[in-house]
């Protein structure tokens, strides 16, 4: 069975929704992020959702974009990135792990070269941002060969033909945007979700888990009650990264703090 069909199921024996945190990899250093990452895990995160550093990642907003630099003036490269992600693999081989990036990352490694990386470093799924269901034919066909997952986003403005397309193409999970606009903590989620969840449920996608806003436990809670199989945040994490950045060891257990905190509101 499939890493993130375990985990719903695991999750659903225990009457809990899915809490997954998304940093970019490198962020701040390479040797920084990787204890950020098994803090993240340790501290109760279901899965992660991770970045590759790129120069011009279009659906953010600031605080990813900072986390983009500091990345990359650590001197962070894909195949540093990859090799990070598989040591994380190997400490905690049940744990469900996804990219977020940009197409161009892929296609500067060549499609196939990139999936087949993915699947050596233990990745379980990837979702290419600026790449929608009606561009993506060569991506899933990658992914597939590969046996990594392709994640698609429904946002809240799609069509049924949209929603319909996310559920034939995608696995592992589908990623819910609770509004349209770029990342952030700063502009709340909002969350007439409901109508998206059900029909998603009725083409049969994969278990929706909602992103874009998502900074206090309350709006996890909001979304696991909505019928959301769980949550991502990724700007409030990385802002706790942002802000501690000089001191270490209070960001790790700000961020510990911070995931249970958050894992805490999944319980129904």
């Amino acid at each position: 069975m499939d890493r993130y069909q375990a985990m719903f199921e695991r999750l659903a024996e225990k009457q809990q929704g899915a809490f997954v945190p998304f940093v970019t990899v490198c962020d701040p250093n390479p040797e920084q992020s990787l204890h950020i990452m098994q803090t993240l895990v340790e501290a109760g995160a279901d899965a992660l959702e991770l970045g590759i550093p790129f120069s011009d990642p279009l659906a953010d907003g600031p605080t990813i974009q900072g986390a983009n630099i500091r990345a990359l003036d650590s001197g962070a490269t894909p195949d540093i990135c990859f090799d990070l992600i598989a040591e994380i693999r190997a400490q905690y081989p049940q744990l469900p792990i996804g990219l977020l990036m940009y197409a161009n990352l892929v296609y500067s490694r060549g499609i196939e070269d990139f999936y087949q990386r993915c699947a050596k470093a233990g990745i379980d799924s990837v979702l290419i941002a600026d790449v929608p269901t009606n561009e993506s034919a060569e991506f899933v066909a990658a992914a597939k060969k590969f046996g990594v997952h392709p994640i698609f986003i429904a946002p809240p403005t799609a069509s049924d033909e949209t929603l319909q397309e996310v559920a034939k193409l995608g696995g592992g999970y589908t990623y819910l945007l609770s509004r349209a606009g770029v990342t952030g903590a700063e502009t709340k989620a909002n969350m007439p979700v409901g109508d998206m969840l059900a029909k998603l449920t009725q083409f049969n996608a994969p278990p929706a888990l909602l992103g874009f806003g998502i900074s206090e436990p309350a709006q996890v809670k909001q979304a696991i009650d909505a019928g959301a199989a769980g949550a991502i945040s990724g700007s409030a994490v990385v802002k706790i990264i942002e802000t501690n950045v000089s001191t270490p060891d209070k960001m790790l257990n700000k961020l510990s703090a911070f995931v249970s905190t958050m894992k805490s509101a999944t319980r129904k």
